[in-house]
């Protein structure tokens, strides 16, 4: 059984710590939900899982099948089967989406995907997703609007079979349609792969089309409250003041840091982009 497996763990950006002890289990097959106020660390948790090098781990473990995550560079941890939606998909001119997935299926495996097997999963998840037909053919993401991105990411997802996927915030943008698109997908890679999901979102109507077995409550850099499906519920009725008042918590000054945009999953992928830019 392939587990993430987080302890004690610590995370500064640009100097500020703001994960400060963190413990999370994800098994897999399993869904749960990190909620908790703006600032307060999730998108931060996902990017040090991922390793984003701006987010530097100064203390604690992260573990995932048995495998030190630390340790590895963020191609590898795609490898290994983790998967970022990111909150902010980046533009990448001058790179097609069908150039970008292959590179990052063929690296993957032992041998190259064949263009035919390619193209035919390819047309098959741009139908699920209810994408423009010339996705393939579009440069990766750009003059994409809000929501034709995070289904980009989806599709990415889909063609790359991740064992655990990391969603930060990717219903944002999306209209009602576009949300059970996206959450019909979810479910069906989740049912038939087992892949189990870390979903960001503020929003109960996404928690209700992708319901989580497991609840997390994120505020200031810990985890202070574990619960099922049931405690998304409470929270979008009551927020998070009673949480804050049950569990003698203090309201800390929003910890966000400023916004750079990073891509991560271009680094998985780059050096293989430029082998077939070579040929």
């Amino acid at each position: 059984m392939k587990t993430l497996d987080i302890r004690n763990l610590h995370v500064s950006v640009e100097g500020k710590e703001i994960l400060k002890g963190l413990n999370l289990t994800v098994n897999e097959n399993e869904i749960h939900a990190l909620m908790g106020p703006n600032g307060n660390g999730k998108s931060t948790l996902l990017a040090a899982i991922m390793g984003n090098p701006k987010y530097v781990v100064t203390e604690g473990s992260i573990t995932y099948d048995g495998k030190n995550l630390l340790e590895m560079p963020v191609n590898e941890r795609s490898i290994a089967g983790l998967f970022l939606a990111m909150q902010y998909p980046q533009e990448i001119p001058g790179v097609t989406n069908s150039d970008f997935l292959r590179a990052a299926m063929n690296v993957r495996n032992e041998r190259p995907v064949s263009l035919f097997t390619f193209i035919r999963a390819m047309e098959k998840t741009i139908k699920d997703l209810e994408m423009k037909e010339d996705l393939a053919h579009r440069f990766l993401n750009e003059g994409f609007s809000g929501g034709e991105k995070k289904r980009n990411e989806i599709v990415q997802m889909e063609m790359l079979k991740p064992s655990l996927s990391m969603l930060d915030e990717v219903d944002s943008g999306l209209d009602v349609d576009a949300l059970k698109i996206v959450a019909a997908a979810l479910n069906r890679m989740h049912e038939e792969t087992g892949m189990s999901m870390i979903i960001v979102s503020h929003y109960e109507r996404f928690y209700e089309l992708v319901k989580p077995q497991f609840t997390h409550v994120l505020i200031n850099g810990r985890i202070v409250l574990d619960g099922d499906a049931s405690l998304v519920d409470r929270i979008d009725k009551e927020g998070y003041d009673w949480i804050y008042q049950e569990y003698g918590l203090e309201h800390e000054e929003e910890q966000t840091p400023a916004r750079r945009v990073t891509s991560i999953g271009a680094c998985a992928v780059r050096e293989s982009v430029k082998g077939m830019e070579n040929k």
